[in-house]
């Protein structure tokens, strides 16, 4: 795929269409589950007053019988990183400008026994260009079944661009996802890739997969566990796991910083934020 701009233009495409199968099959689960019928609340917002530096476009539901708080972001941000951040990004020696386009998921359950679970993909140019994402659950209660069938697919999802990729993501992810502070894993890993710019096609299409089993995974869990009983003490486990979340996502975020480098609108990047936690 030669022209920059078609690159561009499909990339956020299937960001957006990925947005919108995640929000259908969430709202399917929540509105199958419950008398109340709700649906994901969407609003937009943009880097600039003029709009010339792009936005984008924030979906949550909350408080329903399935999901205490589940956000979907999508976004096409461009503009220049401030000269401290620009030094920690690819391709930017000679130039600060940047362009970049995204989908970020972070689903908060009512039943303790389901685990929080965390995506995200998204396409950065600088100089340079490549994707990045990954995806990661976090459990307060232990499961290994739950915790095998995670990792059996995506190994096999890996394994079918690169017989390396599970191995080498799922340790990226190992690395990332911890907590040093408290010396522990944030949950039961996942896969975490960055500056993957191989080959365009194939990287475009590993990282529409990874969005795909995401989903797949995700209506797994949930379908599993929406109706298995929980006690207050599962609840307690849970707040306290929860602040666990929050403390990663402060301190040690990637995509935390970048959004805040990059002026971007702070509901969307709190939105990872579980609604109720405990210390």
């Amino acid at each position: 795929m030669n022209s920059a701009h078609l690159r561009k233009t499909t990339a956020t495409k299937w960001f957006r269409d990925l947005r919108n199968l995640i929000c259908k099959d969430f709202e399917y689960f929540e509105n199958n589950n419950s008398k109340k019928k709700l649906k994901f609340t969407r609003s937009r917002w943009n880097k600039s007053k003029t709009k010339s530096e792009g936005g984008g476009e924030i979906s949550i539901l909350r408080n329903g019988n399935i999901f205490e708080k589940v956000g979907v972001n999508i976004s096409v941000v461009n503009g220049n990183f401030d000269k401290k951040f620009k030094n920690k990004i690819p391709g930017t020696k000679k130039s600060s400008k940047f362009w970049a386009s995204g989908i970020s998921v972070v689903a908060h359950f009512q039943n303790p026994k389901i685990p929080s679970l965390h995506f995200n993909t998204r396409y950065i140019i600088t100089s340079k260009e490549w994707f990045g994402g990954g995806m990661d659950v976090t459990p307060c209660i232990r499961d290994n079944e739950q915790k095998k069938y995670f990792h059996q697919e995506l190994k096999q999802m890996c394994s079918n661009h690169n017989k390396n990729y599970y191995k080498l993501h799922k340790l990226n992810c190992d690395k990332y996802f911890f907590l040093p502070h408290r010396n522990e894993p944030r949950g039961d890993g996942g896969i975490f890739y960055d500056y993957l710019d191989s080959d365009w096609e194939n990287d475009f299409l590993y990282t529409k997969d990874v969005g795909e089993v995401f989903l797949k995974i995700a209506n797994n869990i949930i379908k599993r566990k929406m109706k298995q009983k929980w006690t207050k003490k599962d609840r307690e486990k849970q707040l306290v796991k929860r602040a666990r979340y929050a403390e990663f996502n402060l301190l040690h975020d990637r995509g935390t910083k970048f959004g805040l480098s990059t002026e971007g609108n702070i509901e969307a990047i709190f939105m990872s934020l579980p609604p109720l936690a405990s210390w």
